[in-house]
């Protein structure tokens, strides 16, 4: 009983369990977690948000993706690469009338907010939420640039947050007119068209400052949502709302109501067949440049703005591009015709079509068979034309059709020159002391080749003769003259030489056969080598590109001429008035007799064996030009009887004279040098002419080796002149 007692009296004494008490120190804990873990996510999402802002360099530096221009020599824009078509227009060239448009339609208190417009969003806000949906949009122009400029467009409110922040930034280092030019420029309009420049040229191949109200308000109109308002595509929904961007315009003071009632009736009236954005001015030239500079700047070639200043001159490129269109059809003519005489088309079509059944119809098919046979054995053609005394390129083309194939083989094609590379040879001899008038005798030659077999050849015409002059033998282009050069005065090794420091850089074989032009040349070399002529010696490495300059105008690469004398002013003088005689009399006649180039000229033909090859290269005191015609596939031939005269001469006649007319050059000749001297010989004994020489010629020599010596042969011994008892005389110039 006692313990009973004690033990209630123990247990009224001892404290009671508080659970309330205990429920509240829990919840405390939780709640002051909850409250770290919302306090270190809000910190995190704070650093999460800043972290994903545009820094303030690239806040203080706005630098958009501006097209790369090519320029051509007279100023004549020839390509443009990008990957956002953008050029950048002052606020002050931009009519006031789109400017006051685009502010009417997207953020009528732009002058007045700081880049955020509290009012409009908390509005935008509301309707949202009252037809649960996104569709209102809050964003001021500031607000527009920021997310075109810094951010995405996935509506979220991480971007928004973000947005609006970058917008009070761009506030605080922007003046409101720049703020308005850059958005202007920048933002997209649809089809391509980056900023209002590209908008106004696509829409209505205008400038910017010649848009009318309504333009404007087309162009503003499509900003919402290019592809939906695209008065291309859907040209009655851009028309509502061109109409919607007016009556905007009339509520806010900014058009009046006669204007209004004006405008939307007005059609809107587009460009025909669209902005000509892609030139195709010289397409191997530019692709060619486009490669080169690729490897130095990488991608920021398309982004950067550059200007790019080269030496092509467009109206010297259309010269060159009618030569090739006037003589290319014909020549595609002569090789279907070639074919079908000698019953090749089956050996030449079995080779792409492999079923005998499809193969058999084909050959059925006349008009099938004949464009089958153009399309896989298509006549190429490869045109450069170099200034001598600079090294600019003039012009460049690398093919029938740059869409067909970009393989640019005024660049890239090492093909066989044949007689062509016949002037090193010639180079070499007459720099190493032998005068025009050295003979050497016209005969047959054994040729060894590297392989160890034995090479008869014969010249073109299959003729022979007795001692001939280098001249006269470089006017006939004579191969057994040329065979026993290399054979006798110099070695082929020397030869190579000459021509690698004249500018050829295509590997060479110093073997006899090096006197029929069996190793290939590339037609750039070739003729950058022969402007070593004209140039007196000197030869200038061929240049595409004089300066660039990035976006501001700053000058980052300059291209001077590379100068470097290679010859001999005398040898070089001696070897022009050497191809002059081919041209006024020798294989390049027909640029005379036939298409009336008058002009003093130099040159040299090249035909190569089965008349795979046929080349001219020739040049004036202005402009070296090669010119190679052939097939891709060396195995097919041009056709019988298709030499340099007479499938490549014609286009560099006819490119040479447009060329020279077009940019109305002077008529100029070709200046003798100090240390070189002309008299009058007798074209028997070479020897100074007598007044009883029949024949007679002037001709050109180093004043060491000039002829001091009167001919011996016609004397007047036997004759009186003053009776006219001695033939009558002939006299060669050249």
């Amino acid at each position: 009983m006692r313990r009973r007692l004690r033990s209630e009296e123990n247990h009224k004494k001892s404290p009671s369990f508080d659970f309330n008490s205990l429920l509240k120190n829990r919840a405390r804990l939780i709640g002051g977690s909850i409250g770290i873990v919302l306090l270190a996510l809000l910190i995190w999402y704070t650093i999460y948000i800043f972290q994903g802002l545009p820094s303030l360099t690239e806040l203080e530096h706005y630098e958009p993706k501006l097209a790369t221009k090519i320029y051509s020599a007279n100023n004549v824009v020839i390509k443009e690469l990008y990957t956002q078509k953008r050029e950048i227009v002052p606020l002050k060239d931009i009519p006031d009338h789109m400017k006051k448009a685009l502010i009417d339609t997207e953020d009528r208190r732009f002058w007045n907010h700081w880049g955020f417009d509290l009012k409009r969003t908390i509005k935008a806000a509301f309707i949202d939420v009252v037809h649960m949906s996104k569709s209102q949009g809050a964003s001021t122009i500031t607000q527009q640039l920021a997310r075109e400029l810094y951010l995405t467009k996935k509506k979220k409110l991480t971007r928004k947050i973000r947005e609006l922040i970058t917008a009070v930034q761009i506030e605080r280092h922007y003046s409101k007119p720049e703020i308005l030019e850059m958005y202007l420029n920048h933002v997209y309009y649809g089809h391509g068209a980056y900023g209002i420049k590209g908008a106004a040229e696509y829409y209505f191949n205008k400038k910017v400052q010649d848009l009318t109200v309504d333009e404007s308000a087309v162009l503003v109109g499509l900003l919402r949502s290019p592809a939906r308002y695209s008065p291309i595509r859907h040209y009655d929904r851009s028309i509502r709302r061109r109409n919607t961007v007016l009556y905007m315009m009339l509520s806010n003071g900014d058009l009046t109501k006669e204007a209004y009632d004006k405008d939307i009736k007005k059609p809107i009236i587009l460009a025909q067949g669209g902005r000509q954005t892609d030139k195709d001015i010289a397409p191997y030239f530019t692709e060619w440049i486009r490669q080169k500079l690729e490897a130095v700047y990488g991608m920021s070639l398309y982004t950067n703005g550059y200007k790019i200043y080269t030496t092509l001159d467009t109206r010297v490129q259309a010269a060159a591009e009618n030569a090739v269109h006037q003589q290319l059809p014909k020549l595609q003519a002569r090789v279907l015709r070639n074919i079908l005489l000698h019953k090749k088309e089956k050996e030449i079509l079995s080779k792409y079509i492999g079923d005998p059944d499809s193969l058999k119809a084909v050959l059925k098919n006349k008009a099938l068979r004949d464009s089958l046979l153009n399309k896989y054995v298509a006549v190429q053609v490869a045109l450069i034309a170099i200034e001598p005394d600079n090294g600019h390129i003039l012009a460049m083309i690398g093919g029938r059709d740059f869409k067909e194939s970009k393989f640019n083989r005024a660049i890239q094609a090492k093909r066989q020159p044949g007689s062509a590379f016949k002037p090193f040879i010639y180079t070499a001899v007459i720099d190493n002391g032998y005068p025009p008038t050295y003979e050497v005798l016209n005969q047959p030659v054994v040729l060894f080749m590297r392989d160890g077999t034995r090479w008869i050849p014969h010249n073109y015409d299959h003729s022979q003769g007795g001692p001939t002059t280098l001249r006269e033998a470089l006017r006939r282009s004579l191969n057994l003259v040329s065979a026993r050069l290399l054979q006798e005065l110099v070695k082929p090794s020397v030869v190579v030489e000459y021509a690698h420091r004249m500018g050829i850089h295509t590997p060479l074989q110093a073997v006899d056969a090096l006197a029929l032009g069996t190793s290939g040349v590339t037609p750039i070399d070739i003729a950058s080598a022969y402007s070593v002529f004209p140039d007196l010696g000197v030869h200038v490495d061929p240049i595409a590109i004089t300066k660039i300059e990035n976006r501001n105008g700053e000058v980052i690469q300059d291209n001077a001429p590379k100068r470097r004398e290679v010859l001999s002013a005398a040898t070089a003088y001696i070897m022009t008035t050497m191809l002059q005689t081919v041209i006024n009399r020798g294989t390049g006649a027909s640029a005379r007799t036939v298409y009336h180039f008058m002009r003093p000229a130099g040159g040299k033909t090249g035909t190569t064996d089965n008349f795979t090859d046929a080349w001219f290269v020739g040049f004036t005191p202005q402009i070296s030009t090669a010119v190679w015609v052939g097939i891709d596939n060396p195995a097919q031939s041009l056709g019988q009887g298709q030499t340099g005269a007479q499938a490549a001469l014609p286009i560099w006649s006819k490119f040479m004279k447009a060329a020279h007319d077009t940019l109305q050059l002077p008529v100029k000749g070709f200046i003798m040098p100090p240390g070189v001297v002309r008299v009058k010989i007798c074209m028997d004994s070479h020897k100074l002419a007598t007044p009883y020489c029949p024949r007679t010629m002037e001709e050109v020599f180093p004043k060491n080796l000039a002829p001091t010596e009167r001919c011996p042969i016609h004397t007047g011994r036997f004759g009186n002149p003053k009776q006219g008892k001695h033939p009558k005389k002939k006299r060669v110039i050249f």
